[in-house]
């Protein structure tokens, strides 16, 4: 079994979780399902973040310490687990123990690249980062859009300069592989106007005493990044160098990080040279996701059209939630919001397609009562079109799955469906003479397509979990009642 470490990036907890968030821990637990049922060792990492000064602020202005916050918050996102069938093996919150021993541990192995100076610029609490004069316009963060405040202080920084050549290198090359093309290509544009050494650390004043403090200096705290990044390798039990860390992290297997777009500069470059500096294995890929958009406009708490992933869970089912975040959002590029899609979505492609198809098969079967279950459960796909349907399949979403194209996946599947319900109705088995109802003919017809559904479930599984246990067991024909899979969602009006 070939060790495979995935995580997703560790959101920051001043606020609840979103369907922004919902989206990144979806598309990484497809690809952990799926590496699971090709029989990899698979450790699916996430967690929090929960160290930033954005978080001091949060809990400032709500009258409550920086813990209760985060405590309250990091609950939330946790709970996002069970609803959505969601598969991480771990959750790391960067307020623990563990975390904050393998911080302090990776900034000791990476001293040697540490210096200390008098610092001013102008830093975005919102990405809690530096800005260079010539990476913004009108004083303002290129990704949140706010005023930016200019800081002078003492600071640690680490020599990121030295190793620009490397990191170049290694991504023009694709050892450190990230996907998609244009990522890697504004990472290498980014690399090549020339890296700067960064300040990786920040008062304890400024930070309230809150987060991870510097080593043997208790008047400096960690900066977030320097301190969140490592999450990945203390979760596996590098504060201890436990055997997880070496099997997962150092040893032969898979590396894998998904991540927003909006960060890839701080994990493609700034953890990379992190870990050269401290002479530890890199990551193998980075893929990097798109943002939701809401009716057109960048979700946004200040716009006020921020979506909650949960009511929308308890109306309509995790695996619908699933099903359009992976088929309508380029897994990619950013992808839009709004009820109408949602709705027209799900009645197009699971209520009036996998959940027809289903509802039409399973009916035949009973209707002709020719099969026990074990039977049924066990038929097998005799019809030549059928075979080279399924086949088709089975290439078409397991490429799109191993190039992150989750919706190119899920459209190859649909594919099959699509052609099944064209299937019945060009042999339509209905017609046969009431005298020989359920002869040979309809029993071939019916067989072949009970195998096919199962083979549908199967490849659904990764995706729609939920829905393809769901068709396994119904195809055990156990009981006549049938159960609706995705009911067509009506309008109120």
């Amino acid at each position: 079994m070939k060790p495979f470490f995935i995580s997703t990036a560790i959101p920051y907890v001043n606020a609840p979780g979103h369907l922004g968030h919902a989206l990144e821990f979806i598309q990484a637990d497809v690809i952990a399902r799926y590496q699971r049922i090709l029989g990899s060792k698979v450790f699916f990492l996430t967690g929090t973040d929960e160290n930033s000064l954005k978080n001091v602020r949060a809990a400032e202005d709500l009258g409550i310490s920086p813990k209760e916050l985060v405590d309250k918050n990091s609950a939330k996102f946790q709970a996002l687990k069970q609803p959505l069938n969601l598969s991480w093996d771990d959750f790391i919150r960067t307020t623990e123990e563990r975390h904050f021993k393998g911080a302090q541990k990776l900034w000791l192995a990476c001293k040697a690249d540490i210096y200390k100076k008098t610092y001013a610029g102008l830093y975005c609490v919102g990405c809690e980062a530096f800005y260079e004069e010539d990476e913004i316009k009108d004083g303002r963060c290129p990704e949140h859009q706010v005023a930016l405040e200019r800081i002078e202080e003492e600071n640690y920084f680490f020599k990121l300069s030295k190793y620009e050549k490397q990191l170049l290198e290694l991504i023009e090359s694709d050892k450190l592989r990230i996907v998609p093309a244009s990522r890697k290509n504004e990472v290498v544009s980014f690399i090549r106007t020339g890296l700067k050494d960064i300040c990786i650390s920040r008062s304890a004043e400024r930070a309230k005493g809150w987060g991870v403090q510097v080593p043997g200096d208790s008047s400096q705290i960690i900066w977030v990044w320097f301190d969140a990044l490592p999450n990945y390798i203390n979760a596996l039990g590098y504060g201890e160098d436990g055997p997880r860390f070496q099997e997962f992290w150092e040893g032969e297997g898979t590396k894998l990080h998904v991540i927003g777009k909006g960060i890839i500069r701080f994990h493609a470059v700034y953890w990379s040279a992190m870990l050269l500096s401290a002479k530890l294995a890199l990551p193998d890929t980075i893929f990097v996701h798109g943002y939701i958009t809401v009716a057109g406009k960048k979700m946004s708490k200040s716009l006020g059209n921020v979506v909650d992933p949960f009511p929308l869970i308890e109306k309509y089912g995790a695996d619908a939630v699933r099903y359009f975040l992976l088929r309508e959002i380029p897994s990619a590029e950013d992808g839009d919001f709004t009820q109408e899609k949602f709705e027209e979505r799900y009645n197009a492609d699971l209520a009036n397609g996998l959940g027809n198809l289903v509802a039409r098969v399973l009916g035949l079967a009973l209707e002709i009562k020719m099969y026990s279950p074990g039977d049924f459960v066990h038929a097998t796909v005799q019809e030549a079109l059928l075979k080279e349907a399924i086949e088709k399949a089975h290439k078409a979403s397991s490429f799109a799955v191993e190039e992150f194209k989750f919706n190119d996946a899920l459209l190859a599947i649909w594919e099959l469906i699509a052609f099944c319900n064209q299937y019945i109705d060009q042999h339509h088995p209905w017609e046969a003479s009431p005298n020989n109802w359920g002869g040979s003919k309809e029993k071939k017809i019916v067989g072949d397509l009970a195998a096919t559904l199962q083979e549908i479930g199967n490849l659904l599984s990764p995706f729609l979990p939920d829905t393809a246990k769901e068709i396994v067991k119904e195809c055990t024909l156990e009981s006549e009642v049938r159960s609706n899979l995705f009911p067509r969602i009506w309008p109120s009006s």
